[in-house]
């Protein structure tokens, strides 16, 4: 396993190119306008797409590093280090990967050890192990980080607080950050959710916006740069696509999907993950993790499976189908399976609320006394507060808490028109 000054070594021993004059932001504007949801239909250009047809502009003259995994891939599917090593020569330099590691197989919470890239030969510095935010030496051999990983729109999937970490390093040395958009899987119509306490901010939650944000990388990159998010803001670009709109989910892109993490294995699992993830921060319930279709479940130990499932359905919530299962995985757990229509308009975290209270009613609140110490903590870090667990522990009906995140949810959406780019 490489140590820390073996992979230095091999990133100094790449030649670097003079430091290239700064240039200003790249703050491209893309000529979408938004549409409609009978307009016409990807294939969407990624940003990857849009440097290479510039000739990689940006980036004449500069060392460059690469923030990736297995989906930082062009819009033919070529690995977005491949292309870059192909352009840039010897000035693309160095490698840094997130949680789920280079290759996204590592488990979610797993560390992530260093490694080399079998691809290109470059070092891969870990940001998922011994620190979470690059280390100056692991910068020294760049003058530009690109940052290109498929998110999937939720606050709690941390791909977002590696970018926003990565950012907040490059000001502080004097590194450009460029990101290579992509599309938000679940659009980017959808706000929804609660507020983020800034007493619970860490890895999992680590900027203000709601659960769900509606933005894309390089959108809410633009909001972390002006909002003050980070401690230092370095001199930003983004790189935008072209063809992506607002309503736009990901089936109506064009584009094939790269699964994002071992439990995100398809272009609709974002859905499900906003929509069972919450509940799955709990002990003793089933959201399918372990089985094909993971977040697509919501059940628990001695759950009527059809009684489940009919009054869900009897809820009448948009865009949802529930159909009864009684896992085979989890002896004793049944539940609801969950059908939910990428193009509907469910509210999907009022709907992992609901999930969550409706499984902790029917078995009396045997998970919610089954979830102490460090799990629970994370319980309230991944929702944004505390605020979810004492409703539920207490019994209170969710419907209040839905409607109490309606004011921060008008006051995000109106803070955030200026700096949409699509």
């Amino acid at each position: 396993m490489p140590t820390r000054r073996s992979l230095l070594r091999l990133a100094m021993a790449i030649p670097a190119a003079g430091l290239f004059p700064s240039c200003a932001a790249i703050e491209l504007n893309s000529s979408s306008t938004p549409g409609t949801a009978g307009g016409a239909r990807g294939p969407c250009t990624l940003g990857i797409d849009t440097l290479a047809e510039s000739g990689f502009a940006a980036l004449r003259g500069r060392r460059v590093g690469l923030i990736l995994n297995q989906t930082s891939v062009n819009r033919q599917g070529i690995p977005s280090r491949v292309v870059l090593q192909r352009a840039l020569g010897r000035n693309f330099t160095s490698l840094y990967t997130p949680e789920h590691g280079l290759d996204g197989r590592e488990k979610a919470g797993i560390h992530v050890s260093s490694r080399r890239d079998p691809l290109t030969g470059l070092p891969a510095y870990s940001l998922y192990g011994d620190t979470r935010k690059p280390a100056p030496w692991m910068l020294g051999n760049i003058d530009a980080l690109l940052f290109d990983l498929q998110d999937i729109g939720s606050r709690s999937y941390t791909y977002i607080s590696t970018m926003a970490l990565a950012m907040e390093a490059c000001a502080e040395q004097g590194k450009q950050f460029i990101v290579l958009d992509r599309p938000n899987p679940l659009g980017g119509l959808r706000v929804q959710g609660p507020p983020l306490d800034p007493r619970w901010k860490s890895f999992v939650g680590q900027i203000p916006v709601p659960y769900i944000h509606g933005m894309t990388t390089g959108e809410l990159a633009r909001m972390i740069n002006a909002q003050g998010w980070i401690k230092a803001r370095p001199q930003l670009g983004v790189i935008p696509m072209r063809g992506w709109q607002r309503w736009m989910a990901w089936p109506d892109t064009g584009l094939r999907w790269v699964p994002t993490s071992p439990n995100i294995p398809g272009p609709l699992s974002p859905f499900h993950y906003a929509a069972c993830g919450i509940l799955g921060g709990l002990n003793g319930v089933d959201i399918g993790i372990g089985t094909a279709r993971p977040f697509e479940y919501a059940g628990g130990k001695g759950i009527n499976p059809q009684e489940f499932a009919s009054r869900l359905s009897a809820r009448g919530i948009p865009g949802v189908r529930f159909t009864p299962y009684v896992s085979t995985r989890k002896p004793g757990c049944a539940g609801a399976q969950l059908t939910i229509d990428p193009r509907g308009q469910t509210d999907l975290i009022a709907l992992a609320v609901i999930l969550a209270g409706e499984v902790c009613k029917r078995t009396g609140n045997a998970p919610l006394q089954a979830t102490r110490g460090d799990t629970r903590t994370l319980f309230h870090k991944v929702y944004g507060s505390d605020i979810l667990f004492n409703a539920l522990i207490a019994s209170r009906p969710v419907g209040p808490l839905i409607a109490s995140w309606q004011p921060s949810l008008q006051a995000f959406r109106a803070n955030r028109q200026q700096f949409l780019m699509y």
